[in-house]
């Protein structure tokens, strides 16, 4: 999926480009590339590349290999005849079995162009195990292992440690399955989120079997017993057909060999880049599929991200932020520009405020009521995440990503009983039956809960009631998979929640389609303008104008009820 991030040059440049083209091209043709590119795997994925950076970021950190931009490099290795294969020489990232099953389809692909993939590890964990049986061949260091494989997730309730020094967890959820507060409001797993995390972790490791047994070319007992063996030394690990070879990476070159001739080259992007033959370039003009993204917490306000990621991962406060402000700015550009003749929006969100969800779902609707919007859900799409996807005509996601999640809670930490303990003394003045509700000196009094398990419901019903509409669900049938249960791709495709298996190429081919696109139409990232967008008022019979007035009554008001997804497994080393 060519997916270009600007406009590219005006029409009377394009010789210019053309003529450079033509130099390099024959600059190139002189040398050879290696046989093999090898790619060093250590870091987590993001599926799009960063959005662009200012200068003075340039200096702070380093830009991340996105799996769109990884993607685009096996392409052209696919390209080049004179290329043989790919080695991945893979270290132990953190990454969602989402991610994981992006890099899977890379390989396979690239598989399929007639390319050998080889993959070369120190040693293997069970998320880069995963990736390695979608190779041609898995090579182990020597006195490297297979670690123990399988899913394990430890659950931490703060309630009893924050009670230590005077803080208290109030939360009101609309179901015990809406787990998001557990962390802080209880001293042990409930029920509920135990079988949540259960089935889970189920659907995680039959994908893990699957995988498993395709690369290994084993049933599904084999796959299962070769999980359960685990960990291999080097020792067995080729003679129970963990691994293929003990191979050092020096000896790379040698394993690689496939006759009697010299061992191949092995090399790096950057040296492979500055030989291969590229493609001419084209023309940017046309009709085009636009793609907007929405990454990390839903809030009201606008995008951001921190300028370097914390040591230890703080939940909601180490995310990024997609904030209604800019979102909805990228979204009304999407929906005026006549060429944009589809859209797809990636989603890889927790989700956060109702208020900002709902704030992107209307630009959204004037998106969808123009051309047609596919939504692709990332690693995790929950809650408000969900709540965004729902204006799309189709839905792609991943077997495992984590979905649903589709409930409301609200809350606040208290600390009325901490400042006495530290000798410090607060008071506080107010006018108002309720003007100290959301304060954090005492819990929620009888009639404050009251309201806001109002406000939950109420939100709860309009969430239910458009998830329905979208899905052409009856609303029981909604609400039976609803109360806060989070799902992962597969289920969530069982439960009609999803259409159809798949990352952002499966997504753009299908926008293509509903578009009446050819297969080479171009895809862009479409960023917010530099001038804001005010909305456009559409042209509309009374009958749906009254419609329209009638759904925005019934939705949510700025509330402080947030639509966000529990820290669920999902993540792999």
């Amino acid at each position: 999926m060519p997916l270009e991030r600007g406009e590219g040059h005006f029409l009377i440049l394009y010789p210019v480009r053309y003529l450079w083209w033509l130099v390099t091209s024959l600059r190139r043709s002189l040398g050879r590339p290696p046989q093999f590119v090898m790619f060093v795997l250590e870091d987590d994925l993001p599926a799009l590349p960063d959005p662009p950076r200012r200068w003075w970021q340039r200096f702070t950190s380093r830009p991340r290999l996105s799996v769109k931009e990884l993607g685009d490099r096996f392409d052209e290795i696919a390209r080049d005849s004179r290329v043989q294969g790919v080695v991945l020489h893979l270290r132990t990232p953190p990454m969602s079995m989402a991610t994981l099953q992006d890099l899977r389809e890379l390989v396979s692909r690239l598989r399929a162009a007639h390319k050998r993939v080889v993959a070369w590890a120190p040693f293997y964990t069970t998320g880069t195990y995963y990736l390695a049986c979608a190779c041609d061949e898995i090579l182990l260091m020597p006195t490297g292992a297979v670690q123990a494989m399988g899913f394990a997730t430890t659950g931490t309730f703060l309630a009893d440690g924050l009670a230590r020094v005077g803080l208290k967890a109030d939360f009101i959820q609309v179901s015990p399955f809406k787990s998001a507060a557990d962390p802080l409001t209880r001293n042990s797993m409930s029920p509920e989120f135990r079988e949540q995390v259960t089935w889970l972790l189920q659907s995680q490791h039959a994908e893990l079997v699957n995988g498993i047994a395709e690369g290994r070319l084993l049933n599904e007992e084999g796959a299962r017993a070769l999980i359960d063996g685990s960990p291999y030394g080097d020792d067995v690990a080729v003679e129970r057909h963990v691994v293929d070879a003990i191979v050092p990476e020096e000896q790379l070159p040698a394993r690689l060999t496939r006759s009697s001739g010299p061992a191949p080259a092995i090399g790096t992007w950057e040296r492979a880049r500055s030989r291969m033959r590229t493609d001419p370039p084209r023309l940017r003009r046309g009709r085009y599929v636009a793609v907007v993204r929405i990454e990390g917490t839903i809030v009201d306000g606008r995008s951001g991200r921190l300028p370097a990621r914390p040591p230890i991962e703080v939940p909601l406060l180490g995310d990024d932020r997609a904030g209604d402000l800019t979102v909805v700015q990228a979204v009304r550009q999407v929906a005026a520009d006549r060429r944009a003749a589809a859209a797809v929006l990636y989603v890889n969100s927790r989700g956060g405020s109702s208020t900002a969800s709902e704030a992107m779902r209307q630009a959204l609707l004037t998106v969808a009521a123009r051309k047609p919007l596919v939504v692709v859900m990332g690693p995790i799409a929950g809650s408000g995440g969900y709540w965004v996807a729902t204006p799309a005509s189709w839905i792609v996601a991943r077997p495992s990503t984590l979905t649903g999640s589709i409930g409301v809670l609200t809350g606040k930490i208290v600390s009325g009983e901490m400042w006495p303990k530290l000798d410090i003394n607060r008071e506080t003045i107010a006018f108002g039956r309720h003007a100290t509700m959301n304060l954090d000196e005492g819990p929620f009094t009888p009639d404050e809960r009251r309201i806001l398990e109002d406000e939950v419901e109420r939100i709860y019903g309009a969430f239910v009631e458009l998830v329905g509409k979208a899905r052409k669900m009856p609303v029981e049938k909604v609400h039976a998979i609803a109360q806060g249960k989070v799902w992962t791709g597969r289920q969530a495709l069982e439960r009609g929640l999803v259409d159809e298996m798949g990352g952002l190429e499966e997504g753009a081919s299908k926008a293509r389609a509903l578009a009446g696109l050819g297969d080479d139409a171009r895809t862009h990232e479409v960023w917010p303008p530099k001038r804001p967008l005010m909305p456009v008022a559409e042209a509309a019979s009374p009958v749906s104008w009254f419609a329209y007035m009638l759904e925005s009554l019934s939705l949510v008001r700025r509330a402080h009820a947030l639509a966000v997804m529990e820290y669920q497994p999902g993540e792999l080393t």
